[in-house]
C-alpha cells in the first residue's frame, strides 16, 4: 500500500516538447501575443487606478486653487500661501495634464514623469502650503502615494514582460541565424552543382581539343611542315653567321670612324663631322642597313679617315683595322656584299615563315591550342572556387551545433521544459 501511494504521489518529470524548425516563428508570434495579453490583463487595473487617482488629484488641486484662506491663519503664513499657491497649482496642473498613452510601454514612462513632477511640486512650493491647506495637501500626498503604489505594480509586470520579450528576441535572432545558414547552404549546394557541371563541360571540351591536336599532329602535312621548319632553322643559322660577320666588320670600322669624327669636330670641319656621324649611325644600328645607303655613306667617310691615318692623326691599333683601311674599296665591297646577303636571307626567312604560319594545319592547331589554354585557365578558376565553397561549408557545419544548442536552451528557458528541435535534417550543409 505504501509503495502504491508513493508511486501515485511521486512527482513526474515534465515531458519534452517537440518543436520543428519551421514552426518556431508561429510559436514565437503566439508566445509574444500571449505575453502582451498577460501584460494587458495584469496592468489593466493599475492603469485604471492611476487614471482615477490622477483625476482625483486634478480635482483636489483645482479645489486648493479656488479655496479661501482661513482667516485665523497668521498673516505671514497667508503671505507665504499667497505667493506659493499659484506656483504650486501651475506646476501640479502641468504634471497632471501630461498625456498618458493607451500603450502600456508608453504609458509607464509618461506616468512616472508625471509623478516625479507632482513630488517635486509638493516638496517645493507645496511644503509652504501644509499649514494653510493641511487636509488638501494630505489628500495630495495620498493621491501621489496611490499612483506610486500602482506604478510599482506596473514595474513588476513590465519588468517580467520585458525579460520574457528579450528572451523571445534572442530565440528569434538564433532562429534567423540558422535560417540564413539554411538559405546560404541551399545556395551553396546549387552553386556547387553549377560549378560541377561547368567543370565537367570544360574537362570534356579540353579532351576533345587534345584529341583534335593529336589528330592534326598525325596529319600527312606535318612532314612537309617539319621539312620547312628544318629549312628555316638552317636559314636562320646562315643568317646568324652572316650577321656576325657583318657585326665584326661594322664594329671595327665604326671604332676608327669615331676617332675621325672627334678629330673633325675638334678641327671644326662640320661637313666631315656630319658625314662621319651618319656613317657611324648606320654601322652601329642594331638593324642591318640598306646596302646602297651604307655604301654611299662609306664613299664619303672613308677618304676622311684615310687622310687622318696618313697624317698620323689616327693610329690603327690592330690588323683588323689595318686590313680595312689599307684597302677601303675592298672593305666597301665586302661589307656591302655581307649586308646584301643578310638582307636577302632575312627576306627569304620571313617569306618562308609567313608561308608556314598560314598553313591550314598550323592555323587550326594554333586555334585549338589557344582555346585549350583558355579553358585550362578557366578550369583552374572553377576548381579553386569549388574548393573555397567546400571550405566555407565546412566552417558553417562547425557553427550549426552551437547555434542549435543555444536555440534549444533559449526555448527551454521560456517553456520551462526540455525541448526536442527537429532541425538537423533541414540544415544539412
Amino acid at each position: 500500500m505504501y509503495k502504491f501511494l508513493k508511486d501515485i504521489l511521486k512527482k513526474k518529470e515534465p515531458e519534452n516538447v517537440t518543436l520543428t524548425f519551421d514552426a518556431i516563428p508561429a510559436w514565437l508570434d503566439d508566445h509574444e501575443e500571449g505575453l502582451r495579453t498577460k501584460l494587458r490583463q495584469e496592468t489593466d487595473t493599475p492603469v485604471r487606478n492611476i487614471r482615477n487617482a490622477t483625476a482625483r488629484l486634478q480635482h483636489i488641486v483645482n479645489g486648493i486653487a479656488e479655496a479661501e484662506h482661513d482667516p485665523a491663519i497668521h498673516p505671514k503664513l497667508k503671505t507665504i500661501a499667497k505667493n506659493s499657491l499659484p506656483l504650486f497649482v501651475k506646476a501640479m496642473k502641468a504634471s497632471l495634464s501630461k498625456d498618458l498613452p493607451e500603450d502600456i510601454e508608453e504609458f509607464y514612462p509618461a506616468v512616472v514623469e508625471s509623478v516625479k513632477g507632482c513630488l517635486n511640486s509638493t516638496r517645493g512650493q507645496g511644503r509652504y502650503l501644509q499649514v494653510v491647506f493641511p487636509k488638501e495637501m494630505a489628500s495630495v500626498k495620498t493621491g501621489i502615494d496611490i499612483i506610486g503604489h500602482e506604478i510599482n505594480a506596473l514595474t513588476t509586470s513590465l519588468t517580467d514582460y520585458r525579460k520574457q520579450k528579450t528572451m523571445s528576441g534572442e530565440v528569434r535572432s538564433l532562429y534567423n541565424a540558422l535560417l540564413d545558414i539554411r538559405i546560404d547552404a541551399e545556395k551553396a549546394r546549387e552553386k556547387d552543382q553549377r560549378i560541377t557541371a561547368r567543370i565537367s563541360d570544360i574537362t570534356s571540351r579540353i579532351e576533345t581539343l587534345k584529341n583534335g591536336l593529336a589528330d592534326l599532329s598525325a596529319d600527312a602535312e606535318m612532314d612537309t611542315i617539319a621539312k620547312t621548319r628544318s629549312t628555316l632553322d638552317e636559314m636562320e643559322r646562315k643568317r646568324e653567321v652572316l650577321t656576325r660577320a657583318y657585326t665584326t666588320l661594322s664594329m671595327t670600322a665604326s671604332h676608327v670612324f669615331r676617332k675621325a669624327e672627334k678629330i673633325a669636330t675638334k678641327q671644326r670641319h662640320p661637313a666631315e663631322t656630319s658625314a662621319l656621324l651618319h656613317t657611324i649611325e648606320l654601322l652601329s644600328d642594331h638593324v642591318v642597313p640598306d646596302p646602297e645607303e651604307l655604301d654611299s655613306a662609306l664613299v664619303l667617310a672613308s677618304p676622311i679617315a684615310e687622310r687622318m691615318i696618313a697624317a698620323e692623326e689616327i693610329t690603327l691599333k690592330n690588323k683588323e683595322e689595318r686590313g680595312i683601311f689599307s684597302d677601303t674599296a675592298q672593305f666597301r665591297q665586302d661589307i656591302r656584299a655581307t649586308c646584301t646577303a643578310v638582307k636577302e636571307q632575312e627576306n627569304e626567312s620571313r617569306a618562308m615563315q609567313e608561308s608556314l604560319s598560314s598553313h591550314p594545319v598550323l592555323v587550326k592547331m594554333s586555334a585549338l591550342e589557344r582555346e585549350k589554354t583558355q579553358l585550362e585557365y578557366m578550369l583552374e578558376k572553377e576548381k579553386q572556387e569549388q574548393k573555397d565553397l567546400a571550405e566555407w561549408r565546412e566552417k558553417i557545419k562547425e557553427k550549426i551545433p552551437t547555434l542549435e544548442k543555444a536555440l534549444r536552451e533559449k526555448i527551454e528557458g521560456i517553456i520551462g521544459k526540455g525541448v526536442q528541435l527537429l532541425i538537423n535534417d533541414q540544415l544539412e550543409v
